[in-house]
């Protein structure tokens, strides 16, 4: 007599976490994913201005220029050094300074004239992000230096309309509050395809598969137990990355559900471990699962908003990553833990997603089933 499916699938779950606790390289990939890449990604990297080399080109040995050699200031630059004019082309080469600023002879003189000098900057846009933000940072460090040579004091300009810029969600523009929980959906995405994907290919190599043919399961049962079993396992490790690393290492704010958040993990992982069950079927060992899993899991996490916004990117590709269950768990990700929201708000991500994983899971069931046949013949 055959079993309830609901209690065969949770047989298989059970034996999918006894193999799990077996494998200690998967085991320390899991913490690793979820503690110290999250940390290391959140903390050493980033777009915004920090520790930039600079170095001056002091030409005009003058009072003024003196100013301007000690306003850069850390975090954002480093203590300025000085740099001989012949030497300037060689060491932007070499890659040493970021900013090389050149205060021409009579600088001070000029300025003091009212004949507006010019105070060149040479700038590395090899460290693209640094280029655009640090000569920006330099310009208004300057201009207030010089200003307040020439007057005694800093003024601005009078201005017909005030702003006033309100930041919402991370007003100190701190990069770990945004990079911490894109590293818990890229770490999602890619241990949520490894896991179900080596699960079966597993099976295959110790030629376990075919013990599951001569017993009355079907596909659909084996595949839930293997995408159940790793959605479970994600769940665990992405409370542990959110609790103890984003709240409590990263002191990112709690803001929205964390039930609602773990909710929403969990869809996401079994859509994306569907995706992994259906590249297993394509693959025959676990490098070629490596190789396949590099043009899935590349453009989910670089092409997803996470790193770059949605609407910066070509439309199409916009129209394309519709279809990726990862475009829609980054905007419930960013609404729920960024701005609090609720199930109100973020809804129709979820039913999207969903869908997109109930797609991928009637794909993945049609190949198992064919690799069960191809296995039973």
């Amino acid at each position: 007599m055959r079993s309830p499916p609901l209690r065969n699938v949770l047989e298989l779950m059970r034996r999918e976490f006894y193999a799990l606790g077996r494998d200690r390289v998967m085991l320390g990939l899991i913490v690793y994913a979820f503690s110290v890449l999250i940390y290391v990604n959140a903390t050493a990297t980033g777009i915004e201005l920090r520790n930039a080399a600079i170095a001056f080109v002091d030409e005009d040995a003058s009072t003024l220029s003196a100013r301007l050699f000690d306003a850069p200031q850390p975090p954002y630059f480093q203590h300025p050094q000085r740099l001989a004019l012949a030497d300037v082309d060689a060491a932007l080469d070499a890659g040493r300074f970021t900013f090389v600023v050149d205060v021409p002879p009579g600088f001070q003189s000029d300025v003091l004239a009212g004949r507006a000098p010019r105070l060149q900057i040479n700038v590395d846009a090899t460290a693209m992000s640094q280029a655009g933000i640090g000569a920006n940072y330099l310009q208004q460090i300057f201009s207030a230096e010089i200003d307040e040579f020439v007057r005694g004091r800093r003024q601005e300009a009078p201005q017909a309309v005030t702003q006033v810029v309100r930041i919402a969600f991370n007003p100190n523009l701190q990069m770990p509050w945004f990079m911490g929980p894109m590293m818990i959906v890229n770490s999602i995405t890619l241990l949520s395809i490894v896991l179900t994907g080596a699960a079966l290919i597993r099976e295959r190599e110790q030629g376990t598969l075919e013990h599951l043919l001569v017993l009355p399961l079907t596909p659909i049962e084996i595949m839930l137990a293997k995408i159940g079993a790793t959605a479970l396992v994600i769940v665990v490790a992405t409370t542990f990355a959110t609790v103890v690393m984003i709240h409590g290492v990263l002191s990112v704010p709690a803001r929205g559900s964390l039930a609602l958040f773990l909710v929403a993990a969990f869809v996401y992982s079994a859509s994306i471990a569907a995706i992994g069950i259906f590249l297993a079927t394509l693959a025959r060992s676990m490098p070629q699962l490596g190789l396949l899993s590099i043009p899935v899991v590349f453009p989910m996490a670089m092409l997803s908003g996470g790193a770059t916004p949605l609407d910066s990117m070509p439309v199409a590709v916009q129209r394309i990553m519709q279809f990726s269950p990862s475009t829609h768990f980054t905007a419930i990700v960013q609404a729920i833990l960024y701005r609090g929201a609720g199930f109100d708000v973020i809804w129709p991500q979820f039913v999207a997603m969903l869908a997109i994983g109930a797609v991928f899971l009637a794909i993945a069931v049609h190949r198992l089933r064919t690799t069960l046949a191809q296995a039973g013949s």
